[in-house]
């Protein structure tokens, strides 16, 4: 065995046992860090596949964005652990035969394979990088869905902060309106004063003032 089996079948049991943490984790922000270790590991087993597009994809998308998004969304919710306990119990049946049929898809896929895909399959010069090619159609062709996507990504971001500071007591919220509607004179008041005999007596005369 070369090392690079080896290393796939490291990358590989530790996807296992972080994707197995993820749902046996009782503590949700435990759960979303198996989550990022277990897209870590798949992100190494695409490298290892010769696959790169794929697993930077999987590091700056999910890893470097919508994960870190969601780690600040549970440890920013007040999730009651012991409530929701009974609702995992309640819906188990059918999340059971759901993931059963998931297995099922993917065993027959690993061992029946594609063998009309394989056969008809173009070959591709080892001087071409795909990833080079797949950057170039992405921010040529593709420019405007990318964005748009970006954007989509951007509003769920700030969608999920404000959900989540609504209507909590600890929250610093201001209404976006009474900041609009504001005026100079609503926040500065200037009252007048009379000067003291202490005050005139210390102020310097305009002849000291010069020199």
């Amino acid at each position: 065995m070369d090392y690079q089996t080896g290393f796939f079948y490291l990358f590989a049991a530790v996807l296992l046992f972080a994707a197995f943490r993820v749902i046996t984790s009782r503590n949700p922000v435990h759960a979303v860090l198996y989550l990022m270790l277990a897209f870590s590991q798949a992100a190494a087993l695409w490298l290892i596949l010769k696959a790169e597009f794929l697993g930077l994809t999987l590091v700056l998308v999910y890893l470097g964005a919508v994960m870190v998004l969601f780690l600040f969304v549970v440890m920013m919710l007040d999730i009651r652990i012991e409530g929701d306990r009974w609702t995992f119990w309640q819906h188990f049946p059918l999340a059971a035969v759901i993931g059963a049929v998931v297995a099922a898809e993917i065993a027959a896929v690993m061992w029946v394979g594609f063998p009309s895909l394989a056969s008809s399959a173009p070959a591709v010069s080892s001087d071409v990088s795909n990833t080079k090619a797949l950057g170039i159609l992405l921010y040529t062709e593709y420019l405007y869905p990318i964005q748009v996507a970006a954007v989509i990504l951007l509003v769920a971001m700030i969608t999920a902060i404000a959900l989540t500071l609504r209507q909590r007591k600890d929250s610093k919220a201001i209404n976006p309106g009474d900041q609009v509607r504001v005026r100079a004179a609503d926040r500065l008041v200037v009252v007048p004063m009379a000067v003291t005999q202490k005050a005139a007596e210390a102020a310097p005369t305009p002849e000291e003032g010069k020199a």
